[in-house]
Protein backbone atom coordinates (compact mmCIF):
# COMPACT_ATOMS: atom_id res chain seq x y z
CA UNK A 1 0.00 0.00 0.00
CA UNK A 2 1.26 3.39 -0.62
CA UNK A 3 1.83 5.71 2.05
CA UNK A 4 -1.61 7.31 3.52
CA UNK A 5 0.50 10.94 3.87
CA UNK A 6 1.42 11.18 0.11
CA UNK A 7 -1.95 9.98 -1.26
CA UNK A 8 -4.19 13.00 -2.44
CA UNK A 9 -8.27 12.67 -1.96
CA UNK A 10 -10.23 13.61 -5.24
CA UNK A 11 -13.35 12.89 -4.47
CA UNK A 12 -15.94 11.18 -1.68
CA UNK A 13 -18.73 10.18 -3.66
CA UNK A 14 -20.84 8.12 -0.97
CA UNK A 15 -20.54 7.64 2.81
CA UNK A 16 -22.86 5.33 4.64
CA UNK A 17 -23.64 2.82 7.08
CA UNK A 18 -24.11 -0.92 6.10
CA UNK A 19 -25.71 -3.38 8.53
CA UNK A 20 -24.40 -6.90 8.03
CA UNK A 21 -26.01 -9.91 9.16
CA UNK A 22 -24.44 -13.14 10.77
CA UNK A 23 -23.62 -16.07 7.30
CA UNK A 24 -24.21 -13.30 5.15
CA UNK A 25 -21.73 -13.77 1.85
CA UNK A 26 -21.60 -11.20 -0.38
CA UNK A 27 -19.10 -10.66 -4.00
CA UNK A 28 -18.30 -7.48 -4.16
CA UNK A 29 -17.10 -7.26 -8.44
CA UNK A 30 -14.44 -4.44 -9.51
CA UNK A 31 -15.32 -2.02 -6.99
CA UNK A 32 -15.57 1.36 -8.31
CA UNK A 33 -13.77 3.20 -5.53
CA UNK A 34 -11.42 3.18 -2.33
CA UNK A 35 -12.71 2.79 0.73
CA UNK A 36 -12.48 3.38 4.36
CA UNK A 37 -14.18 0.74 6.72
CA UNK A 38 -14.77 0.91 10.11
CA UNK A 39 -17.15 -1.42 13.07
CA UNK A 40 -19.02 -0.39 15.61
CA UNK A 41 -19.85 -3.29 16.63
CA UNK A 42 -19.92 -7.23 15.03
CA UNK A 43 -16.89 -8.57 12.73
CA UNK A 44 -16.77 -9.29 9.20
CA UNK A 45 -13.89 -11.41 7.20
CA UNK A 46 -12.99 -10.36 3.76
CA UNK A 47 -11.49 -12.86 1.05
CA UNK A 48 -9.16 -11.26 -1.37
CA UNK A 49 -6.25 -12.99 -3.72
CA UNK A 50 -6.18 -15.79 -1.31
CA UNK A 51 -5.82 -14.13 2.09
CA UNK A 52 -7.93 -12.94 4.38
CA UNK A 53 -8.65 -10.10 6.32
CA UNK A 54 -10.37 -8.94 9.64
CA UNK A 55 -13.17 -6.45 10.20
CA UNK A 56 -14.02 -5.04 13.59
CA UNK A 57 -14.41 -2.71 16.27
CA UNK A 58 -10.13 -2.94 16.96
CA UNK A 59 -9.09 -2.64 12.84
CA UNK A 60 -10.22 -0.18 9.86
CA UNK A 61 -9.79 -1.08 6.81
CA UNK A 62 -9.05 0.20 3.38
CA UNK A 63 -10.65 -1.46 0.11
CA UNK A 64 -9.11 -1.24 -2.89
CA UNK A 65 -10.80 0.15 -6.03
CA UNK A 66 -10.96 -1.98 -9.03
CA UNK A 67 -10.88 -5.14 -7.08
CA UNK A 68 -13.55 -8.16 -6.63
CA UNK A 69 -13.59 -10.01 -2.93
CA UNK A 70 -15.79 -11.85 -0.76
CA UNK A 71 -17.09 -10.68 2.28
CA UNK A 72 -18.98 -12.74 5.25
CA UNK A 73 -20.26 -11.92 8.65
CA UNK A 74 -18.52 -13.31 11.42
CA UNK A 75 -20.50 -12.05 13.80
CA UNK A 76 -23.71 -9.25 13.05
CA UNK A 77 -22.45 -5.92 12.99
CA UNK A 78 -23.10 -1.96 11.93
CA UNK A 79 -20.06 -0.71 9.62
CA UNK A 80 -19.54 2.82 8.59
CA UNK A 81 -17.94 3.44 5.21
CA UNK A 82 -16.23 6.27 3.39
CA UNK A 83 -16.06 5.68 -0.18
CA UNK A 84 -13.36 8.02 -1.56
CA UNK A 85 -11.43 8.66 -5.03
CA UNK A 86 -7.63 9.39 -4.86
CA UNK A 87 -5.03 11.03 -7.96
CA UNK A 88 -3.58 7.62 -8.16
CA UNK A 89 -3.71 3.81 -7.02
CA UNK A 90 -3.46 3.49 -2.62
CA UNK A 91 -3.68 -0.41 -2.74
CA UNK A 92 -4.22 -2.99 -4.92
CA UNK A 93 -5.23 -5.49 -2.25
CA UNK A 94 -7.48 -5.10 0.95
CA UNK A 95 -5.96 -3.34 3.95
CA UNK A 96 -6.72 -4.00 7.89
CA UNK A 97 -4.84 -2.31 10.17
CA UNK A 98 -5.31 -2.39 14.17
CA UNK A 99 -6.38 0.96 16.07
CA UNK A 100 -6.15 1.69 19.33
CA UNK A 101 -9.77 3.00 19.79
CA UNK A 102 -12.29 2.91 16.78
CA UNK A 103 -14.27 6.12 19.08
CA UNK A 104 -12.20 9.06 17.85
CA UNK A 105 -13.06 7.59 13.66
CA UNK A 106 -16.16 7.10 14.70
CA UNK A 107 -16.45 10.91 15.82
CA UNK A 108 -15.28 12.22 12.55
CA UNK A 109 -17.43 9.72 10.53
CA UNK A 110 -20.26 11.68 12.03
CA UNK A 111 -19.22 14.43 11.05
CA UNK A 112 -18.50 13.82 7.47
CA UNK A 113 -22.01 12.01 7.40
CA UNK A 114 -23.58 14.99 8.93
CA UNK A 115 -21.84 17.26 6.32
CA UNK A 116 -22.14 15.08 3.11
CA UNK A 117 -26.16 15.12 3.90
CA UNK A 118 -26.92 18.27 5.04
CA UNK A 119 -24.32 21.14 3.81
CA UNK A 120 -22.17 19.59 1.54
CA UNK A 121 -19.16 21.32 2.32
CA UNK A 122 -16.53 20.04 0.66
CA UNK A 123 -14.24 21.78 1.69
CA UNK A 124 -14.76 20.34 5.47
CA UNK A 125 -15.52 17.03 4.56
CA UNK A 126 -11.99 17.15 2.94
CA UNK A 127 -10.71 18.49 5.79
CA UNK A 128 -12.21 15.70 8.16
CA UNK A 129 -11.19 13.08 6.08
CA UNK A 130 -7.67 13.93 6.37
CA UNK A 131 -7.81 14.07 9.94
CA UNK A 132 -8.99 10.41 9.83
CA UNK A 133 -5.91 9.44 7.04
CA UNK A 134 -3.56 11.18 9.45
CA UNK A 135 -4.66 8.78 12.30
CA UNK A 136 -4.65 6.07 10.23
CA UNK A 137 -1.09 6.85 9.20
CA UNK A 138 -0.07 6.75 12.71
CA UNK A 139 -1.45 3.88 13.37
CA UNK A 140 -0.05 1.77 10.87
CA UNK A 141 3.58 3.31 11.79
CA UNK A 142 3.37 2.17 15.34
CA UNK A 143 1.39 -1.38 14.40
CA UNK A 144 2.51 -2.29 11.92
CA UNK A 145 5.95 -1.14 11.90
CA UNK A 146 7.03 -4.49 15.04
CA UNK A 147 5.62 -7.42 13.08
CA UNK A 148 6.31 -5.92 9.38
CA UNK A 149 8.53 -8.61 9.22
CA UNK A 150 7.18 -11.12 10.11
CA UNK A 151 4.17 -10.28 7.56
CA UNK A 152 6.56 -9.42 4.64
CA UNK A 153 8.01 -13.10 5.18
CA UNK A 154 4.68 -14.82 5.77
CA UNK A 155 3.73 -13.53 2.47
CA UNK A 156 7.06 -15.55 0.54
CA UNK A 157 6.51 -18.64 2.50
CA UNK A 158 3.55 -19.15 3.53
CA UNK A 159 3.03 -22.10 2.08
CA UNK A 160 6.37 -24.07 2.99
CA UNK A 161 5.28 -27.14 4.55
CA UNK A 162 8.31 -26.93 6.83
CA UNK A 163 7.64 -22.58 8.36
CA UNK A 164 7.45 -22.70 11.81
CA UNK A 165 6.43 -19.93 14.49
CA UNK A 166 9.48 -19.99 15.86
CA UNK A 167 10.91 -19.25 12.48
CA UNK A 168 8.79 -16.04 12.06
CA UNK A 169 9.25 -14.60 15.47
CA UNK A 170 13.21 -14.75 14.51
CA UNK A 171 11.94 -12.32 11.73
CA UNK A 172 10.84 -9.48 14.64
CA UNK A 173 13.61 -10.64 16.79
CA UNK A 174 11.32 -11.81 19.65
CA UNK A 175 10.20 -15.13 21.49
CA UNK A 176 7.99 -16.77 19.97
CA UNK A 177 5.58 -16.66 22.97
CA UNK A 178 5.74 -12.88 22.60
CA UNK A 179 5.09 -13.16 19.53
CA UNK A 180 2.13 -15.21 19.46
CA UNK A 181 0.43 -12.68 21.92
CA UNK A 182 1.42 -9.40 20.02
CA UNK A 183 0.62 -10.76 16.60
CA UNK A 184 -2.95 -12.25 18.22
CA UNK A 185 -3.37 -8.23 19.83
CA UNK A 186 -2.59 -6.36 16.23
CA UNK A 187 -3.82 -8.96 13.61
CA UNK A 188 -7.06 -10.23 15.40
CA UNK A 189 -6.11 -13.69 15.09
CA UNK A 190 -3.16 -16.31 15.61
CA UNK A 191 -0.21 -16.89 13.63
CA UNK A 192 -1.35 -20.38 12.94
CA UNK A 193 -4.92 -19.63 12.13
CA UNK A 194 -4.16 -16.70 9.77
CA UNK A 195 -1.86 -19.00 8.16
CA UNK A 196 -3.98 -22.09 7.91
CA UNK A 197 -7.14 -19.30 6.36
CA UNK A 198 -4.68 -17.93 3.92
CA UNK A 199 -3.69 -21.76 2.91
CA UNK A 200 -7.64 -22.72 2.68
CA UNK A 201 -8.12 -19.55 0.42
CA UNK A 202 -5.40 -20.56 -2.00
CA UNK A 203 -6.63 -24.26 -2.07
CA UNK A 204 -10.16 -22.89 -2.91
CA UNK A 205 -9.08 -21.31 -6.04
CA UNK A 206 -6.46 -24.33 -6.91
CA UNK A 207 -9.55 -26.69 -6.36
CA UNK A 208 -12.49 -24.39 -8.72
CA UNK A 209 -9.41 -24.76 -11.02
CA UNK A 210 -9.89 -28.69 -11.28
CA UNK A 211 -6.24 -28.74 -12.67
CA UNK A 212 -4.84 -30.63 -9.86
CA UNK A 213 -5.50 -33.87 -7.76
CA UNK A 214 -6.63 -32.94 -4.08
CA UNK A 215 -2.76 -34.44 -3.09
CA UNK A 216 -1.22 -32.22 -5.16
CA UNK A 217 -3.28 -29.16 -3.93
CA UNK A 218 -2.83 -29.87 -0.54
CA UNK A 219 1.55 -29.98 -0.83
CA UNK A 220 1.05 -26.61 -3.11
CA UNK A 221 -0.50 -24.72 -0.33
CA UNK A 222 1.83 -26.23 2.51
CA UNK A 223 0.00 -29.28 3.85
CA UNK A 224 2.62 -32.25 5.09
CA UNK A 225 -0.18 -34.90 3.84
CA UNK A 226 -3.00 -34.84 1.60
CA UNK A 227 -5.40 -36.01 5.25
CA UNK A 228 -4.30 -33.28 7.27
CA UNK A 229 -5.53 -30.87 4.49
CA UNK A 230 -8.42 -32.66 4.23
CA UNK A 231 -9.47 -32.38 7.85
CA UNK A 232 -8.20 -29.21 7.86
CA UNK A 233 -10.37 -27.85 4.96
CA UNK A 234 -13.88 -29.82 6.08
CA UNK A 235 -13.04 -28.08 9.23
CA UNK A 236 -12.81 -24.64 7.76
CA UNK A 237 -15.70 -24.87 5.16
CA UNK A 238 -17.95 -27.48 5.60
CA UNK A 239 -17.11 -29.40 2.59
CA UNK A 240 -14.82 -31.87 1.92
CA UNK A 241 -11.96 -30.76 -0.83
CA UNK A 242 -13.80 -33.03 -3.41
CA UNK A 243 -16.97 -32.05 -2.49
CA UNK A 244 -15.94 -28.39 -2.87
CA UNK A 245 -14.10 -29.15 -6.04
CA UNK A 246 -17.24 -30.55 -7.38
CA UNK A 247 -19.25 -27.57 -7.01
CA UNK A 248 -17.22 -25.07 -7.83
CA UNK A 249 -15.13 -25.85 -10.51
CA UNK A 250 -14.92 -23.24 -12.92
CA UNK A 251 -15.22 -25.07 -16.44
CA UNK A 252 -14.11 -23.31 -19.78
CA UNK A 253 -16.32 -23.22 -22.98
Amino acid sequence: MKAIERITVTDIPAVMTITFPKGTVTNIRSRDSFGLSLCTEGQLTYSHKGKMYISDPTHVVILPKGESYTIKGEKTGVFPVINFQCDEALCDTIVSIPIKSVEPYLADFKKIKTLFLFEKKRLKIMSVFYNMLQGIAGEISNSYGILLPALKFLEENCFRSDLSITEIANKCNMSEVYFRKLFLAQMGTSPKQYILDIRIEKAKQLLSDGMLKVGAVAEKCGFTNQYHFSRIFRQKTGQTPTQYMKQNKVYEI
